[in-house]
């Protein structure tokens, strides 16, 4: 039998009015009453005659553990369940009702050790999931950090003296020198002493973002580097600083530096059909290795001495904190696919700098750009990190 889904606003309907009010509704003549949607029946074929409708509490437990429509003295109602066509008998009576309600109890503790479990199990998926990070990768050298801390930063254009230009490819730059390039970067944008960032702090946040990529073909450190040094060529070139506010070009950078972390090398589609750790932590939401890459870079930051908005004041910290997340969720094409119609308009209608909406789609096309701008390179570079990528698709099927 195929089951349809129905929805239906929660104030409207027999359900609905139960639901708002937690009265139960016993009604004798379906057709008769007001709240009754006959459609299901015109549909199904089912022919409703009677119905008790009742509330499900969920009485004096931790609000936390599940949601709820109403709040009322000590009692949630989290849920409705309806009763049709009363077999013995013209309609459902008193004593009816009272066995409704007796089993709206067990009913609500069921729902309630139901989300408790699944809690449970997403807690020991997350546990899972940060003892794989931590034994995988996340120990920085202590001697290089060390090393960092007292070098001077290097001038921008001493690692390379065309690294402003658009045409440089980033991946010519040797490993050991990503990290100073990546300090010189923050430097050359000023972004250091705008935000008052420690050196010692930035320079372990940008170690700890290094250790945080496995060594997939393409999603690896060097394509978060080249990313990072895209946005810093939109930054010397276009001067997108004029379009963008402080707080949203730091979140920008950081973001291009967190946007694949801990990647698998492999797709979202593939980590909800194989039924993976990262799947069962974030399918529900969507965006499944976007949300993991958020959640690895907020553990960097939440690492002692690794925090490099922590001197931003309380409204500039929030502001870039969400924009983070924004902005590394954007880098799923689902999203940017959905927000192409609201990008057309943008670029017909003009940049309005004054709306907050057009700060959002630029600054989450401008992370897009920078997430696909190896295929702005030569064709030696281009061909090689396309094929390099390949893996990262043929598993999903």
């Amino acid at each position: 039998m195929n089951m349809n889904e129905l929805r239906i606003p929660i104030d409207q309907g027999i359900a609905g009015h139960v639901a708002t009010t937690g009265e139960i509704l016993n009604i004798k003549d379906a057709y008769s009453h007001p709240l009754f949607y006959s459609g299901v029946d015109h549909s199904t074929g089912f022919r409703t005659r009677n119905i008790l409708c009742f509330p499900i509490k969920n009485e004096g437990h931790d609000s936390d553990v599940i949601g709820s429509f109403l709040m009322g003295d000590n009692e949630e109602i989290v849920g409705v369940a309806e009763l049709c066509n009363k077999i013995n008998g013209p309609c459902f009576s008193t004593y009816d009702e009272e066995l409704a309600q007796a089993f709206s109890i067990y009913c609500g503790i069921s729902l309630v050790h139901s989300l408790l479990y699944k809690k449970v199990a997403d807690a020991q998926h997350r546990s899972k999931l940060s003892n794989e990070l931590m034994m995988y990768h996340m120990k920085v050298n202590e001697d290089e950090t060390a090393r960092l801390i007292v070098d001077k930063i290097p001038e921008i254009t001493s690692i390379h003296p065309d690294v402003s230009i658009f045409s440089f490819t980033p991946r010519v730059i040797y490993d050991d020198q990503t990290i100073p390039c990546c300090l010189a970067m923050f430097e050359d944008m000023g972004m250091i002493n705008r935000w008052r960032i420690h050196k010692e702090t930035l320079v372990k946040f940008v170690l700890m973002v290094k250790k945080g990529y496995r060594d997939p073909p393409y999603h690896n450190w060097y394509h978060a580097f080249s990313v990072s040094h895209f946005c810093y060529l939109l930054y010397k070139n276009l001067r997108i600083d004029q379009l963008l506010t402080d707080v949203e070009l730091f979140a920008l950078f950081v973001a291009c530096l967190c946007h694949d972390l801990d990647h698998r090398g492999t797709n979202n589609a593939f980590q909800v059909s194989s039924k993976s750790v990262l799947a069962a932590l974030y399918s529900s939401e969507g965006s499944v290795l976007e949300r993991h890459h958020f959640a690895q870079a907020m553990c960097i930051l939440n690492t002692e001495g690794c925090n490099i908005f922590e001197n931003l004041n309380k409204r500039d910290y929030e502001q870039a904190l969400d924009l983070f997340q924004e902005i590394i969720l954007a880098t799923d094409l689902a999203h940017h696919l959905s927000a192409v119609k609201d990008l057309e308009t943008m670029a017909k209608e003009g940049y309005d700098k004054s709306n907050p909406r057009c700060h959002t789609l630029l600054t989450c096309l401008l992370m897009t750009s920078c997430d696909l701008s190896d295929q702005t390179k030569g064709w030696g570079t281009t061909k090689k990190n396309s094929g390099a990528d390949l893996p990262g698709v043929l598993p999903s099927g």
